[in-house]
């Protein structure tokens, strides 16, 4: 029987653009190894939770031009601290317990930057967030 660490870190992309070097800092280190294949492997709940997040606002998003669009999704997860902290929990549910005793180590900065991966995902999933009649027509 394999351990939940194992199990966890058998589930998660290699991602081969994610370089390791000596010279990182603790933190690229932890980005790289940790973050970046967990981010990638949740992406698709990223994108289900954010058009959650849409249709519960109104779907106002998809009345905005597409820079103002980016700019919603920037202004989300940086102001609404109830919507972060779920992106967060998709995030730290996903760490070992050796990577958690790493991460509170520094979680302030490791928070800054899973958000920012995670907006970048979002923003490069921009396509995926359209009306849903939109979709029932195509």
């Amino acid at each position: 029987m394999t351990s939940r660490t194992e199990d966890l870190i058998a589930i998660r992309p290699i991602i081969a653009s994610a370089k390791i070097y000596d010279s990182m800092t603790a933190d690229e280190l932890f980005q790289n190894k940790t973050l970046r294949p967990i981010i990638k492997m949740q992406n698709n709940l990223f994108v289900a939770v954010f058009n959650n997040y849409i249709k519960k606002r109104k779907n106002v998003f998809y009345d905005l031009a597409l820079q103002k669009q980016l700019d919603y999704i920037d202004n989300v997860i940086q102001k609404d601290m109830k919507f972060r902290n779920s992106l967060k929990g998709m995030v730290i549910g996903q760490f070992t317990v050796e990577e958690y005793e790493l991460y509170i180590q520094n979680s302030s900065a490791l928070n800054k930057r899973m958000m920012n991966i995670v907006k970048e995902r979002l923003i490069s999933n921009i396509q995926l967030f359209v009306r849903p009649e939109v979709l029932k027509a195509v």
